[in-house]
């Protein structure tokens, strides 16, 4: 099975399949998931003027809106299109390619730094705790990291909100529930889905305490993606009301899709 899991499939995927962008922007589960990246991530994130490192930060979503409150950003990514269409949004906004493992940042030099790609799109252990350790060396004392994962429930529960949860696709998804390693035969990529706990357990391995762990979206997102774009502007108030009440619930986190871990240096 390891010939399925190779860095250049990434690359190739967000190159010529996936829009960051528009999944973010425009479908409903994506959309709630950008509002409360943005939510939790405020909450945390110093006082502008600060510098921000947005490690896998794609072609800026997220830069966009930090670079408009005050920050300055400079985006890394391995997608060298991402990075070419990042370093045309302007506000400040700087880009280059570069890996989350080996960082071409000098030591301390970030206010804050961001992973909300790298670690799900690394599927070995060490690879994940060479990424945090490496946003532990170039974050300054006291700076903000801040991490999302992709749910380790994530893909069972999107197959049946889709309707096609049949023979085929339930072996290769018992696969990921046992190993976290997401099979590409089943859409996406290449990626690594964390339990909640493990999450902040990786980050503790790298050098940080007091971690806290969210849930992103809440388990509303399967409604909003099984009723569909239309139905997005009435039930998305509800959809992060309840995301906000259950954000830290032990029992309620795994139903989110997406992790965000958040701690100081």
């Amino acid at each position: 099975m390891d010939e399925l899991f190779t860095e250049p499939d990434i690359v190739t995927f967000y190159q010529t399949r996936y829009l960051e962008d528009d999944r973010l922007r425009v479908s409903p589960h994506g959309r709630l998931e950008f509002l409360r990246t943005q939510e939790l991530l405020r909450r945390y994130l110093p006082e502008p003027p600060a510098r921000v490192l947005d490690v896998g930060g794609a072609t800026g979503v997220h830069a966009s809106w930090l670079a408009e409150d005050g920050y300055t950003v400079h985006v890394v990514d391995l997608v060298p299109e991402h990075v070419q269409q990042a370093a045309t949004l302007g506000g400040g906004i700087t880009a280059a390619v570069g890996d989350a493992r080996s960082l071409e940042e000098p030591d301390a030099t970030a206010d804050v730094v961001l992973l909300l790609g790298p670690l799900y799109h690394l599927i070995d252990g060490e690879d994940r705790l060479t990424a945090l350790r490496e946003a532990h060396r170039v974050a300054r004392p006291g700076g903000l990291v801040a991490a999302a994962g992709v749910c380790r429930y994530l893909g069972m529960l999107d197959t049946a909100t889709r309707g096609q949860l049949d023979d085929p696709t339930i072996p290769l998804l018992q696969d990921v529930l046992d190993t976290g390693l997401h099979d590409p035969r089943l859409g996406f990529t290449t990626a690594y889905f964390h339990h909640p706990e493990e999450l902040g357990d990786e980050f503790r391995s790298a050098g940080f305490s007091d971690v806290e762990v969210y849930g992103v979206e809440g388990p509303m997102w399967i409604a909003l993606d099984a009723l569909g774009v239309e139905h997005l502007d009435d039930l998305l108030p509800s959809a992060l009301a309840c995301a906000r009440a259950l954000e830290r619930d032990r029992a309620m986190i795994a139903t989110s899709a997406h992790l965000l871990a958040l701690a100081r240096r």
